[in-house]
């Protein structure tokens, strides 16, 4: 196992790198406590740390859309998608945007058109619904986004995932919740869990990193690499198995 930080900033980029970035791959990440906790206090800011958060924004980095669910846009106090200026000039560098695109999966449309996320976004975000969500929310939050209509009582979300792709979005992080995650797993779109283990135990009452309807079909995925940090940080990377 190497330590995080004896890599060097390209060491560590192309370990994260995918081998075709024109074809659709989904990658999640999320960090949990050794017990399973998702948050502490309501948050999953509580379980992260300094190498986390590093490479947290390396994945963003390296990713052409950010997936992620309404709640936890609200829950986590989702800030505009702007990465830091090292950050955008490796995008530019590689032929990227300036920053990757937020694209918001929201059955409900509880979103407010005037939260920042909208209001202050370098790029325009996408919301992703369906043809049944309220009429009234989709045409206000269609003036600060571009919303995308999957499926047609819930959201489809392979039908999603492809419109990212035809929009030149192929390579999606997925930042959860637990329910986005979940539906993502049901429908085997996961191509791999970046999972980062805080050396905490949070005790009862948190939820798991995945969450919705019970289902008995399990995905093997296959473990590719792990990275530790000096404070006990574990930093595992799972790839779809072949």
């Amino acid at each position: 196992m190497h330590q995080l930080a004896d890599l060097t900033e390209d060491e560590l980029i192309a370990e994260y790198q995918v081998d075709d970035r024109s074809m659709p791959y989904l990658r999640s990440n999320f960090v949990c406590s050794i017990d399973g906790a998702v948050e502490i206090d309501g948050q999953s800011k509580s379980l992260s740390n300094q190498a986390d958060q590093e490479l947290f924004g390396k994945l963003r980095m390296l990713s052409d859309v950010i997936l992620v669910g309404a709640g936890t846009v609200r829950a986590e106090g989702y800030n505009p998608l702007r990465l830091s200026a090292k950050r955008r000039e490796w995008r530019q560098a590689n032929g990227l945007p300036e920053n990757p695109t937020l694209a918001i999966v929201s059955s409900r449309l509880d979103l407010n058109p005037i939260n920042p996320v909208f209001a202050q976004a370098p790029i325009r975000p996408v919301v992703i619904t369906h043809a049944a969500a309220p009429p009234d929310r989709r045409e206000a939050l269609a003036e600060v986004a571009d919303v995308l209509i999957c499926g047609e009582t819930s959201v489809d979300l392979p039908t999603a995932v492809a419109a990212l792709a035809e929009r030149g979005l192929p390579q999606i992080l997925s930042e959860g919740g637990p329910h986005l995650l979940g539906a993502l797993t049901e429908a085997d779109l996961v191509d791999e869990m970046c999972l980062s283990l805080a050396p905490l135990l949070a005790g009862p009452g948190a939820g798991r990193i995945t969450a919705g309807p019970i289902s008995t079909i399990a995905r093997r995925l296959e473990l590719r690499s792990v990275l530790g940090s000096d404070d006990g940080y574990l930093f595992m990377r799972y790839l779809r198995a072949r």
